[in-house]
C-alpha cells in the first residue's frame, strides 16, 4: 500500500489515524488497535503483512511502521453529544486558524481546501472538550455511500490530539496508538459532529478520547488514543 500525499498529517508523513485505518482494514471486522512505531512515509510502496486475521504489520523495508491487532473492548467515558451549531461555533473560534503545528493536515489543517481535507478544525467547548462539525464530502474514499474505514479512523484521530488545547502544559504531540469502535454507518453527504477530550497526562504520554456523532446525536464511532509529546 502507498500513502498518497493528500492524506498527510505533518508535511512529510501520513496522517496517523488514516495510516492506522489503512492497516486496520487487513484485520477481521470488529475492534482494532494500531500502534505507530515511526512516522508513516508518503508516496512510497509499503508492505502490509496480515497474521491470522487478528494481527498485521506495516513495513518500509526492514523498518516496522505500524503494528495492528484486534481487541475485545476498551473503557472510555464518552461525553454527551453537542449540536452541530455548537460545534460550528467552536470551529470558527478555534485558535488553530492562527497557529497550527501541521496546517496542511488532511483532517484538521486549516490550510486545506473544502473537499480536499476533512475540515475538522476543532475548537474548545468550555473546558472539557473540543469539537468541530464534519461535513462528509463526496471526495472522500467510500464504498458506495459509506465512507472508507481509514477515513473514519482519520476523523477520530485529530480531535483526540487537539483536546490537548485544554492541557496548557502539553506541547506539540503526534499519535502513538489508536483504538477504534464503529457503531453506525457514516455516509457521504452527512453532517456529523466530532469531539475530543483529555483523559490523562503521564509524562510525555497524553491519553485522550474522541467520538463522532450524527447531527441528531447518535454515536457513530469512538476512539481511545495515546499521543506522544515531541522533544524540543
Amino acid at each position: 500500500m502507498t500513502i498518497d500525499r493528500r492524506f498527510r498529517g505533518p508535511a512529510d508523513s501520513g496522517n496517523g489515524g488514516y495510516s492506522c485505518g489503512l492497516i486496520a482494514r487487513l484485520l477481521e471486522p470488529g475492534l482494532a488497535e494500531v500502534t505507530l512505531r515511526v512516522p508513516p512515509p508518503l508516496e512510497r510502496p509499503l508492505v502490509a503483512e496480515e497474521v491470522g486475521g487478528r494481527a498485521a504489520v506495516l513495513r518500509d523495508g526492514d523498518a516496522v511502521i505500524a503494528e495492528a491487532k484486534t481487541i475485545d473492548d476498551f473503557e472510555l467515558n464518552i461525553p454527551e453529544p453537542i449540536s452541530v451549531e455548537q460545534a460550528e461555533v467552536a470551529r470558527r473560534g478555534s485558535p488553530l486558524h492562527g497557529a497550527h503545528p501541521f496546517p496542511g493536515c488532511f483532517v484538521c489543517g486549516p490550510e486545506r481546501e473544502q473537499g480536499d481535507g476533512l475540515g475538522i478544525v476543532c475548537g474548545p467547548v468550555g473546558s472539557d472538550l473540543v469539537a468541530a462539525p464534519w461535513r462528509v464530502e463526496p471526495s472522500v474514499p467510500a464504498k458506495g455511500d459509506e465512507v472508507a474505514r481509514e477515513i473514519v479512523w482519520a476523523a477520530l484521530d485529530c480531535p483526540s490530539g487537539l483536546s490537548g488545547l485544554l492541557v496548557p502544559e502539553l506541547g506539540t504531540s503526534v499519535l502513538g496508538r489508536l483504538a477504534v469502535r464503529v457503531h453506525g454507518r457514516i455516509e457521504v453527504g452527512m453532517t456529523c459532529v466530532a469531539i475530543g477530550w483529555p483523559v490523562d497526562l503521564d509524562g510525555r504520554k497524553f491519553h485522550a478520547g474522541s467520538a463522532i456523532f450524527s447531527g441528531e446525536g447518535e454515536l457513530l464511532a469512538d476512539a481511545r488514543a495515546t499521543w506522544i509529546e515531541l522533544k524540543d
